[in-house]
Order: C-alpha cells, then sequence, then structure tokens
C-alpha cells in the first residue's frame, strides 16, 4: 500500500462506520462484549490518573472512564467518530482527531492509555506501541484489547490472502504479548472474553494461549518498563 493510503482508506472506512458503530456502542459496554473493560482497567489505574483513549470511537468508552474519576483525552483517527464523541465533552473529558502513530501528546505526559480493538487497525502497531511508551511516565500502563480468532470483525483482513490491500493488521493475542515485550513493556494481566456459549469456569484449567485461541478478545494489562 502506497504512503499514506493506509491513513486514508482507514479515516475513510472508519467515517463511513461511525454512526452504524455508535448505534451499538452503549449495549456494547454496558452489557455486551466490553462491559468487563472498566472494571479490569480500574483494577491497575488509580482513579485521577490522567488517560489517552486510543482509537476511542464515538467516545462512550471514554466517558465511562471519565464518570469513574479519571481525566481522558479520545483519540480516534475518524473526524465523524470524533464528532460524535464531542456530545459527552465536559471539564476533564476532550476528544481529537489523531494518528496513533504520531500521538499529540509530550513525552511521559501521561499516567495509562485504554486502546481497545484498536492497535490492529494500524499499518504498524510495533510503531504505535514504541509511540505509546514515548507518552507514558515511568511505570505508564497500557490497557489494550486484541482480537481474538474467533471475533468476527477479524474477516476485514481477510482479502490480503488474495493479494489485495486492506487496513486491518490482524495479530494473535500471543503475539501482541511478544510485540509489547519487544517494545519495552511489562505484562502485568489479562482477561478473556468468549463468544456464547464458553465461560471462564469451561476453560479455567486451560493454559493461557488455548484460552486465548477460543477467545471474542484478549484484555491485557502492561506496563512501562
Amino acid at each position: 500500500m502506497a504512503n499514506g493510503s493506509w491513513h486514508t482508506e482507514a479515516k475513510s472506512q472508519w467515517d463511513a462506520r461511525a454512526e452504524g458503530w455508535q448505534s451499538k456502542s452503549a449495549e456494547m459496554w454496558e452489557r455486551g462484549s466490553r462491559k468487563g473493560i472498566c472494571p479490569f482497567f480500574f483494577g491497575y489505574v488509580p482513579q485521577g490518573s490522567r488517560v489517552a483513549d486510543l482509537g476511542c470511537g464515538d467516545g462512550y468508552g471514554s466517558r465511562k472512564l471519565h464518570q469513574s474519576g479519571y481525566e481522558v483525552i479520545g483519540i480516534d483517527l475518524s473526524n465523524k467518530m470524533v464528532q460524535l464523541a464531542r456530545r459527552f465533552e465536559t471539564e476533564g473529558l476532550t476528544f481529537r482527531q489523531g494518528d496513533l502513530s504520531s500521538l499529540p501528546f509530550a513525552d511521559e505526559e501521561l499516567d495509562a492509555v485504554m486502546a481497545i480493538n484498536s492497535l490492529e487497525w494500524t499499518e504498524n502497531p510495533s510503531q504505535v506501541l514504541a509511540e505509546i511508551r514515548r507518552v507514558l511516565k515511568p511505570s505508564g500502563r497500557v490497557c489494550a484489547a486484541i482480537l481474538g480468532p474467533t471475533a468476527g470483525p477479524r474477516e476485514n483482513s481477510y482479502k490480503r490472502l488474495s493479494g489485495e490491500a486492506v487496513i486491518m493488521n490482524t495479530m494473535m493475542p500471543w503475539e501482541f504479548a511478544r510485540l509489547a515485550a519487544d517494545n519495552g513493556f511489562l505484562y502485568m494481566a489479562e482477561e478473556h472474553v468468549y463468544k456464547g456459549g464458553i465461560t471462564e469456569p469451561y476453560v479455567q484449567a486451560f493454559p493461557a494461549e488455548l484460552k486465548q485461541s477460543l477467545t471474542f478478545f484478549t484484555l491485557f494489562m502492561i506496563e512501562k518498563a
């Protein structure tokens, strides 16, 4: 894909999806696949922390963090997503259009980052992790969700097998863990979100990689070394 075309195509596709995304966002965060993300986040990032929500979409998750006592800046590539998110803006909760590979923050400005199923939508996830590391304070933390093998959205990368250009870098959860380590992050914890029919008691005895292989997404907490 030619230089700049990934960015342009990703922005165009997410602009087109913005209203459809908003229509299901509240359900995902309150009762669906994303309902456990904020409780997981709260367990590792103190209230009052300055947090960037990278790939914030329509801002619903950013709003939930802010309502629980965090200062939050949401970043999304899509102008239309940011326009939708700005309905939630208030003191301590703001939104900006931006590219995750070039974050609009100074070195060591942030306490934490949340990146929910957004790293896969970047052209160079390793570069984005390096950029996240740059803007985090020492021992800053990252809550990242990586789509698992059973996730329907992974179909967005299927056409690469026919040589077509795609704007999604699918990765296995264990690949993300290795990528994070390669970019100077320490593993802290993970949780697994499954499709209907699988619950944690069924897989409790499985090793982590086998659990990950059944997931809709794996939720990681990592720390800047």
